[in-house]
């Protein structure tokens, strides 16, 4: 899996940059409610839609597997990968959101006014790891307040109506404002309509164009909802962690932390001095 990865819901995700208005990194493991049972990721999620996926592989990546086995994982376990949901107005971003997060799904609209932003705490073999979910306004009036909170995102999720062909047409313009205030080359995206339509063929040519994972969802029903969560978490977890290893050079990951995913405190490995060996 390359470092550019596209979700035509739009899901992207732009790796480990700072300078966003809230810390990606968020709080410490020990501050952070447990994971419930149901946000447990013990398998690698599978794509909606070969044609537009940003891989196809049926399996995470052999060296994060290893890696997580021998709990070799850094400090993944306490990072908070954020999430910017973007798209026009009434497209259903907040529907989304609400219906996985909450099981929830309001028939009667309201304008999301700036930003609003829910956590999710997942498992992800055997690892702990966070979700920031940033629902953001599709109002043009809105646009110079949400832009601001662009930066820092791992992961870009678009959202368009395939009842309305312009809410499809404008996704190009939402994936050129969340690149201005992110790294372009540490992108993962997702392109998804709120409903289905006979659009949906050209919504597959406008993802793989823009190299894009493509998913239809129902928020009203609540259908694919659970499995694209899962697949993002799950390739924002995998990215994270090939990021880590990479980071560590030659150093020994295990040596510096170990994640607990059972809700205990991260042990630290202290080398001994040369002298006491």
């Amino acid at each position: 899996m390359g470092p550019n990865q596209m979700f035509y819901s739009c899901f992207e995700n732009l790796s480990n940059k700072s300078t966003g208005p809230m810390s990606t990194r968020g709080p410490s493991m020990s501050v952070l409610p447990p994971v419930r049972k149901d946000r447990i990721i013990p398998q690698f999620p599978q794509c909606f839609c070969e044609e537009a996926a940003l891989q196809a592989g049926r399996d995470f990546n052999p060296k994060v597997k290893a890696a997580c086995q021998q709990q070799r994982t850094g400090t993944v376990g306490f990072k908070i990968a954020k999430v910017i949901v973007v798209g026009d107005l009434a497209v259903g971003k907040t529907c989304l959101i609400n219906r996985f997060c909450k099981d929830a799904f309001d028939k009667n609209y309201k304008a999301t006014i700036g930003v609003d932003f829910e956590m999710e705490r997942f498992e992800v073999l055997g690892v702990p790891f966070s979700l920031q979910l940033w629902d953001t306004a599709g109002q043009e009036r809105f646009k110079c307040i949400a832009s601001t909170y662009y930066r820092a995102a791992q992961v870009v999720i678009i959202v368009f109506d395939v009842t309305d062909v312009a809410s499809l047409d404008h996704t190009r313009q939402w994936l050129e404002d969340a690149l201005r205030e992110n790294d372009p080359t540490a992108v993962q995206l997702f392109l998804s309509p709120a409903q289905y339509s006979q659009i949906e063929r050209d919504a597959l040519q406008v993802a793989r164009e823009m190299r894009a994972e493509y998913w239809a969802l129902s928020s009203l029903t609540g259908e694919n909802v659970k499995e694209f969560f899962f697949r993002v978490a799950s390739l924002a977890f995998e990215n994270n962690v090939l990021a880590e290893l990479e980071k560590s050079g030659t150093r020994q990951i295990g040596n510096i932390v170990k994640i607990q995913s059972a809700g205990g405190q991260p042990s630290k490995k202290r080398k001994q001095p040369a002298c006491c060996q």
